[in-house]
């Protein structure tokens, strides 16, 4: 599976900066998630669960909205406020 950069970024600092597989976030309009080569869009965020998977691996990162913004190659996710709350294999 082809992977791409995602970076998670809170206003005390970035959270996460990698080459993932799969990104899944709580969109404004409903949850959505991202691959490598997905279309470009932004959009706001309401409060949920991002989780980030990258193989078998799975980060999961709560937050309190925020902004999104997606290219082919990258995702950039701008929160008011996110935790991590869980790391799985």
């Amino acid at each position: 599976m082809p992977k791409f950069h995602f970076s998670l970024v809170a206003p005390e600092r970035e959270l996460f900066a990698g080459e993932v597989d799969q990104v899944d976030a709580p969109g404004a309009e409903g949850d959505f998630g991202v691959l490598a080569g997905h279309e470009p869009f932004m959009t706001t965020l309401r409060p949920g669960e991002v989780i980030v998977r990258d193989g078998a691996s799975r980060r999961i990162f709560t937050l309190q909205g925020g902004f999104a913004d997606v290219t082919p190659e990258s995702f950039t996710l701008l929160a008011e406020h996110a935790t991590e709350v869980g790391l799985s294999s």
